[in-house]
């Protein structure tokens, strides 16, 4: 099989109803307190993964985490995974600091995110 590659996850998205409870428990948990720090959006790095909570799922409206794979070209991953019969769910949007993310859907319906990093 030929394409682009992935970089492996490195980033899981969770949803969360409480933010600051939230906050709490991962940085117990990861020993770390939040880099990124917003009433939209709370981030952790921690053993080179990136941990974010997502209050009320975000604009996606997830209902359960979601791992980012990353790769070096979202576009043709994107087209990769379309021919192999995913379901774009969220089309690629740049997200701020040059990152564009993008998540599908397999046959399944388990949401498979993806990352670029420009």
């Amino acid at each position: 099989m030929t394409g682009t590659s992935t970089h492996g996850i490195k980033t899981v998205l969770h949803p969360v109803s409480d933010p600051e409870k939230a906050k709490a428990v991962y940085a117990a948990l990861l020993g770390v307190a939040p880099r990124d720090d917003s009433p939209y959006y709370v981030g952790f790095e921690a053993a080179g993964q990136h941990i974010g909570l997502v209050p009320g799922g975000g604009p996606q409206g997830m209902t359960a985490p979601v791992a980012y794979w990353h790769v070096p070209d979202l576009e043709a991953k994107l087209a990769e995974l379309s021919a192999a019969g995913a379901t774009i769910k969220e089309a690629a949007h740049d997200v701020g600091g040059g990152r564009l993310v993008a998540t599908v859907t397999d046959h399944d319906g388990n949401v498979l995110g993806l990352i670029q990093d420009r």
